[in-house]
């Protein structure tokens, strides 16, 4: 999506055959308003269908549950991540707390992640915060990734909907989704 002061210009859409243009055109127009409120013009929607065959797929890692496991004060969050027809499953314990749950949600995450990777990986969450942008909220993580003996800083981001454990996922595989293909297994 292309936009400009809250307002969208242009999307651009890569499908597979299958479904009619116009169809996956009102397709993203119900995900942009149900999702982000935004009202987009369908004439600004462009759709090139291709083959499956044509595509260069990037396999990444993808969500597949998020559970919170109480117990007294305390919480168990565990994340389960898809990869190569496998399921990484990581989990985090701390404080029952709104302020503490996105940290947990990121930590699982990231152990999940390295259980997928090579064993020369350690990832480590710095920080993970909601701020907001404008009339948004957005999900920051700075995640630092150290293989062969190298640190990187890795910086992702997701807008929070309706669930923020599901925006912190994403904000971490954001900022590590760009170096997985340089890191499977």
């Amino acid at each position: 999506m292309v936009g400009n002061n809250g307002h969208v210009e242009e999307v651009h859409v890569l499908a597979i055959p299958g479904k009619p243009a116009k169809q996956v055109v009102r397709d993203v127009q119900s995900l942009a308003m149900a999702a982000y409120g935004l009202a987009v013009d369908r004439r600004v929607i462009s759709v090139v269908q291709i083959q499956n065959d044509q595509i260069t797929q990037v396999h990444r890692p993808s969500i597949l549950d998020i559970s919170e496991t109480p117990n007294g004060n305390f919480v168990e969050i565990s994340v389960s991540l898809g990869w190569h027809s496998e399921v990484f499953r990581g989990a985090s314990t701390g404080p029952m707390s709104s302020e503490t749950r996105p940290r947990l949600v990121g930590e699982a995450t990231l152990k999940a992640l390295e259980q997928a990777l090579n064993g020369d990986v350690t990832l480590a969450l710095s920080n993970i915060e909601n701020v907001t942008v404008g009339p948004r909220t957005i999900c920051l993580s700075v995640v630092v990734m150290v293989t062969n003996g190298e640190e990187r800083t890795l910086i992702g981001s997701a807008m929070v909907g309706t669930d923020p454990a599901q925006a912190a996922v994403r904000s971490v595989l954001d900022g590590v989704n760009r170096q997985v293909p340089n890191l499977s297994r």
